[in-house]
Formats: C-alpha cells, structure tokens, sequence
C-alpha cells in the first residue's frame, strides 16, 4: 500500500525484533482521568515491532493521553504500558526517553535558537544536560539531520523557517533520541497540503530505513487509510475498532466513530480505502471533549 514493512498478523510478540532492533508497544487494562473527568476507560492494544499505526477519533476521546502515556509521560490510573517488555512504571524518566520519542504536536518558539541547537536537545536523555550543550560533532545529531534533509539548515533560525519546515526540524529532535519507538501526536497540524504529505512520507521512510516502531495520531482519516498500516480507533476512552484499513476504514466507522455520514470507496491506483464524507451527524457535545 505505501511500500511499508509488511508485519504479520499472528506475531504479537512486542519485545525487540532481532533483525531490526524495533521494540513493540503493550498497553494493559489502562485507565487514566481526572476527578470527574475519566478519558481513559480501560484500554488494551498491542503494538507490534516494526509497525505503523495510527490512532483516529473525535477530539477529547483520549487519542493525545493514550500517546502521552506510552511515552511515559503520564502514569495510568489502573493498568500498565510495556515498553518492549519493561514496565514503564519502574523507569525514570530520563531512561524512558532513551527507548521512546515524542513529537508533541505543537512546542513554544524559543527566539534566537538555532536549528542544530533545537536539534540537539533531542540528546537530553543519552548526554544530560551538560553533555547537550556542549560544542562539537555529535554524529547522532548529524544523522538526524541528514535524514530528514535540513542538514544544510544547521545555523539558520528557528523562527525563520516555515510550518512545514519547522516541523522537519522538530521531527529531527525527536531522531536525535535515537530511540526505536517513535510517537507522532498530530504531526501534520496546521500544515498545508504539500507539507503533511511531505512530513508523512518522511515517516514511511524513516520507519523502513531505522526499523522503527511508530504510533501517530491523526485527525485526517484519509492519510491515516494511506499511510498506516493499522488503525485503532477510540470513542470514550475505549477502542472501538483496531485493524488494518482495508477492514476498519467503512461507512459504519465514519458514522460511529466520526459522527460523520459518508461512503468508503478505493484509490484505482494503490487500493487504500477512499472517504467521501457527507455530513454531520447530530450528537456531538463538544463541551465534553477532554484533550
């Protein structure tokens, strides 16, 4: 479909994969809320090594919290999240963001950095704080550079730059972890265009050539039909749908899931599904959403 690494269906083993060193992701039972306020209600998913899924769902139904916790951001109320086996309960921070990475969706401008000196805070957790900031050729941070095409970029301002190229750079820091889990929460927010299919296509590519493990959370159905190779679906808290697209992605997910009313067809070209959505559906209360 989109030349990614084909995963098996029956392997649910989410230890690391001896050939491309991917970890998987296992999430347990997992709740998380506020006094009042669940967003999370209890939440099982498996993500193998290797694989490209991306998380849908209407806004507050706890897509952005089930991200922020498999990055060890957040603990759960109940339940737990595996890192390639570990407990993420039982690791530090700081050791946890040497096996994950997260691209938040949006980050303050910082006036007057450099694109190498945002780069480099991606190192934070390998060298600390003092090994960050000091000079010289850090090869991981060169990498990570390089393969996202902005090498070239190093001196120039981050406030120079555009949406889209802004969003190269910060998908640079995340590299610069130098982790096999990569977690994407809406990475093509306020993009155009030219630039979302850009920064995805760029994650197709990186996660075939550093065997990596991404989850990213999208908004747009139709990039996540192209370029996930599964979808999970949340509505409350829960996930109502977990497959891959040609399965999840139909008429009954649009109306369920998306409060939307729509027809699902297929590209003639590479057979992702296609929406054509309609109109809305009543019954959406957005005063409930949680972020």
């Amino acid at each position: 479909m989109t030349g990614t690494k084909s995963v098996s269906d029956t392997d649910t083993d989410t230890g690391a994969d001896t050939e491309s060193g991917s970890v998987g992701i296992r999430i347990e039972g997992v709740r998380f809320g506020y006094p009042e306020r669940p967003v999370l209600r209890g939440v099982d998913m498996t993500v193998r090594p290797g694989e490209l899924t991306a998380l849908i769902g209407l806004n507050g139904c706890g897509k952005s919290t089930l991200l922020r916790l498999a990055a060890g951001l957040l603990r759960p109320d109940e339940g737990r999240v595996l890192l390639g086996g570990d407990d993420l309960a039982r690791l530090s921070r700081r050791a946890t963001a040497r096996r994950v990475a997260l691209l938040h969706q949006s980050a303050p401008a910082v006036p007057g950095m450099t694109v190498g000196h945002l780069v480099r805070q991606g190192r934070y957790a390998a060298r600390g704080p003092l090994g960050m900031l000091r000079g010289g050729d850090d090869p991981v941070v060169r990498r990570a550079l390089r393969d996202v095409g902005v090498e070239g970029w190093a001196d120039r301002d981050v406030d120079a730059l555009s949406g889209g190229e802004r969003q190269r750079v910060r998908l640079a820091m995340a590299l610069a972890q130098d982790t096999r889990v990569l977690l994407l929460d809406e990475p093509t927010t306020y993009l155009d265009l030219h630039h979302q299919l850009d920064v995805l296509r760029t994650v197709v590519r990186l996660r075939e050539e550093r065997g990596l493990t991404v989850v990213m959370v999208l908004h747009d159905l139709a990039h996540a039909a192209r370029f996930a190779e599964r979808i999970v679906a949340l509505r409350d808290g829960r996930v109502v749908a977990d497959g891959p697209p040609r399965e999840v992605v139909t008429p009954e997910l649009l109306a369920d899931v998306l409060k939307v009313a729509g027809r699902v067809g297929r590209d003639p070209e590479g057979g992702w599904p296609v929406c054509y959505p309609d109109h809305p559906l009543p019954g959406i209360e957005y005063e409930n959403h949680i972020h």
